[in-house]
């Protein structure tokens, strides 16, 4: 007979999570590190009993906003490389869809979290309830279907038994390396606290281990044949790279068959950037160095990478008629991207076959220096915008001196804005998965609460979060979380009073100012926001710096700080790094009463025909 243990829906999904462990570095440790939690009248008595009760295995920290709370756990994802995660749970309504443009998140960059949000009544006694939203064609619909589009798998527990299945349908979601991303399961509130007798097999210990796939041998045969006809082959690193721990095995494929690499702002710090046959990031944000080899590139071998468009050049960087395009991916949706041919397989494991079955072969050398000097040429151009100046600095100006006072060996998160594209292109990282970037779906405000869930997976390391002045306003509340964890982050907020990104992006496609920095926007009063005393009232240690000298030698002494620290330096929005990148689609409108838009969308008819759909 089946031993069954009763238990509430919540109650039996908390020990659940409890019992799920992963094998880190050779030790087993929990799959769950936590649970991030705001508890409402749709979560508190349900799911904030059931936490209550396995407190001491499975903690539960509490945040100040939802979204937020949900980055950081998709940042902690992605700092241990997808071998851990972190469930969120919320009330229903407002709170619930504040975690959607999370999941967005987490679903664009394959990144694993559980979101459990509250739901409405099954029983539907009491509808409407407090925050429930009606759909009048629909009786089966809430607020939380809007997580359907960005959940990888998405289920709504109507009965507790209805939990069984669900969560072996989650962790088989959330550990899979091709199907990897967000979870939901709406949680009911008064299914919560239903009781079922649930089989005590339910909470047997699981061990979850990475799957390595190992590559068709056709598929490999195939592209071992045609790598070894490459004159210029390139390897494109992407985030795959890194969530497969597959950065030596890329440093000995590339070192032994001379092919340089190329890095996707996901896959940047895949190798140290003092690595010989690095030649730094690719495509808008690139380096002249790599986007020079991938316009004449024969060969790509494009390596744990979606190829979205600020990697191609909005498909227009890949020059060469005759090039091949082989797609190395656990992901067969992302393999075959624009004809590539694709190699299903894990990162790690295909490189380390595709050299074996390479045997000798190399690429010219006449190749591989050339990449060599071109990168030492680009290393010239970034020094130079990078060094000190006594003007109002630049975004790369303050990158430098971030670098000179902190070196290499830290790690470095941001997300959105001017920054993203300055940090891919001159960032010197040192450690896979130093480099923090989310650049997938470049969500502003992900900065503050990712960098608190990157320093919960890298304790030991020093975690330096760079921001703007627009996301620091979108969401800063996770300051305060920081230092009542006891969480110490390092925070670099440059104030170029506005959104500077995209006024220069306006400007380029040749709209007026209009709308973006503060004093080009409607106001009664242009604000002068004390930055510092903000971040101080919200328990942080903060000070306003007035030069790059002065922000060296306040980071320096940051470093010894025991509670987060915000340093705030006022920065030039106009500025940004010529050298390098390359051309972006962004569509300028065909007719405009003003002559600037007529001469941009000229120069975007011409830039245009350089794309290469379909070939």
């Amino acid at each position: 007979m089946t031993k069954t243990i009763r238990l509430t829906m919540a109650q039996a999904l908390a020990r659940f999570l409890t019992r799920q462990m992963t094998m880190v570095d050779g030790r087993k440790v929990p799959l769950f590190a936590g649970v991030w939690a705001i508890f409402g009248h749709g979560n508190v008595a349900g799911m904030g009993e059931a936490l209550y009760g396995v407190k001491n295995e499975l903690p539960t920290y509490r945040a100040h906003n939802e979204q937020a709370m949900a980055h950081a756990a998709i940042a902690f994802a992605k700092a241990t490389r997808r071998r851990r995660m972190m469930a969120c749970t919320t009330s229903i309504g407002p709170g619930a869809l504040n975690m959607v443009t999370a999941a967005a998140v987490a679903h664009v960059d394959r990144l694993p979290v559980l979101f459990l949000p509250g739901d409405i009544f099954a029983n539907r006694k009491p509808d409407p309830v407090l925050q429930q939203v009606e759909n009048f064609g629909d009786g089966t619909a809430s607020a939380n279907d809007c997580f359907r589009p960005v959940s990888r798998y998405f289920d709504r527990i109507a009965r507790p038994e209805q939990l069984i299945p669900a969560l072996s349908r989650a962790m088989e979601v959330l550990t899979d390396p091709a199907d990897c991303g967000p979870v939901t399961l709406a949680l009911c509130q008064d299914v919560q606290a239903e009781a079922f007798d649930y089989p005590e097999s339910f909470f047997v210990e699981t061990v979850w281990t990475q799957r390595r796939i190992r590559p068709d041998e056709n598929e490999l045969a195939r592209a071992v044949a045609r790598l070894r006809d490459a004159k210029k082959p390139v390897i494109i690193s992407g985030g795959g790279v890194l969530y497969s721990e597959a950065s030596a095995a890329l440093a000995g494929f590339a070192e032994r068959h001379g092919i340089p690499v190329t890095e996707t702002q996901a896959g940047k710090s895949s190798l140290p950037f003092l690595n010989p046959l690095n030649m730094g990031a690719i495509g808008v944000t690139g380096t002249s160095a790599s986007n020079r080899l991938a316009e004449e590139a024969d060969m790509i071998l494009a390596v744990g990478t979606r190829l979205q468009d600020f990697t191609t050049g909005s498909w227009a960087l890949f020059k060469n008629e005759g090039k091949t395009i082989i797609g190395l991916n656990t992901q067969v949706f992302d393999a075959g991207k624009h004809r590539a041919l694709p190699l299903i397989a894990d990162a790690r494991v295909g490189l380390e076959e595709l050299s074996t079955n390479l045997g000798s072969y190399k690429a010219p050398a006449t190749w591989t220096k050339s990449a060599q000097d071109g990168f030492k040429a680009w290393m010239k151009e970034a020094d130079a915008v990078t060094a000190a100046t006594n003007a109002l600095p630049s975004d790369a100006q303050v990158i430098g001196a971030v670098q000179r006072a902190l070196g290499r060996d830290i790690s470095l998160l941001c997300a959105a804005g001017g920054l993203p594209g300055e940090l891919h292109k001159l960032w010197q990282a040192s450690t896979p998965s130093s480099y923090h970037l989310e650049y997938g779906f470049s969500c502003m405000g992900y900065e503050i609460a990712g960098g608190l869930g990157m320093k919960m997976a890298q304790p030991e390391r020093e975690v330096v979060v760079m921001v703007g002045d627009g996301s620091y306003l979108m969401l800063n509340s996770e300051v305060a979380t920081s230092v009542m964890m006891g969480i110490k982050l390092t925070i670099v907020l440059l104030d170029n009073r506005g959104y500077g990104c995209i006024t220069r992006l306006q400007k380029a496609t040749g709209g007026a100012r209009f709308n973006n920095l503060l004093a080009d926007s409607v106001h009664e009063t242009l604000p002068e926001i004390d930055f510092a005393g903000h971040a101080r009232s919200m328990g942080a240690l903060a000070e306003k710096v007035n030069s790059l000298a002065d922000l060296e030698t306040a980071l320096k002494a940051a470093k010894a700080n025991t509670r987060t620290t915000v340093i705030v330096i006022d920065t030039d929005p106009w500025v940004s790094t010529e050298a390098g990148g390359h051309w972006w689609d962004v569509a300028v409108p065909e007719v405009s009463v003003r002559k600037e838009v007529d001469a941009a969308r000229k120069k975007y008819e011409t830039a245009v025909k350089q794309q290469r759909i379909g070939d």
